[in-house]
């Protein structure tokens, strides 16, 4: 099996102030790529500067949000965003180099799983969702035929359990 494939695609910043970082960062060039609403009440906004296939995302976090944290001077990187082909396993990674997982995200739309640095710093993997249920949709189906062949007459299992072997 081939390796993981990890790809850099943007930094995320929290800011206190959306409407101001968007005029600051207007400012020095960048332009809004993508916007959006978060299911926690959050608004993000994808900047990308003309040429540029990175970009820069700017996160603001209602209080009642659960990624809401009191805001102190240096806390302002959010997060580092990667497009993986395997989140998950990209995540297990992480652990198994010390840092953690924090959070997964499965919504018809998107797959992110989100794994900690040892210093804190969050790192997200986006994945596609359709690669994320075909492969559910193939473990299913494997689990199934297992469940099936153990249940068929003449299945080792089958047989272990009678404690008799089927007649040829």
């Amino acid at each position: 099996m081939a390796a993981p494939r990890l790809r850099y695609v943007y930094a995320g910043i929290e800011v206190r102030d959306l409407a101001r970082s968007l005029r600051f960062y207007r400012g020095l060039g960048f332009r809004i790529f993508r916007r959006g609403v978060m299911g926690h009440g959050g608004r993000w906004v994808h900047l990308k500067l003309p040429g540029m296939s990175s970009r820069l995302e700017l996160n603001h976090y209602p209080r009642a949000s659960r990624f809401a944290r009191p805001w102190r001077s240096g806390s302002e990187l959010d997060h580092i965003g990667f497009s993986a082909d395997d989140p998950d396993a990209w995540a297990e990674r992480v652990v198994k180099l010390g840092g953690r997982r924090e959070a997964r995200i499965d919504e018809p739309h998107e797959w992110l799983v989100y794994a900690s640095d040892p210093d804190g710093i969050w790192l997200e993997f986006i994945g596609d969702p359709a690669v994320r249920d075909a492969r559910a949709t193939a473990r299913r189906s494997a689990s199934a035929s297992r469940t099936a062949a153990r249940r068929r007459p003449g299945s080792s299992r089958a047989r272990s359990r009678s404690g008799s072997r089927p007649s040829p």
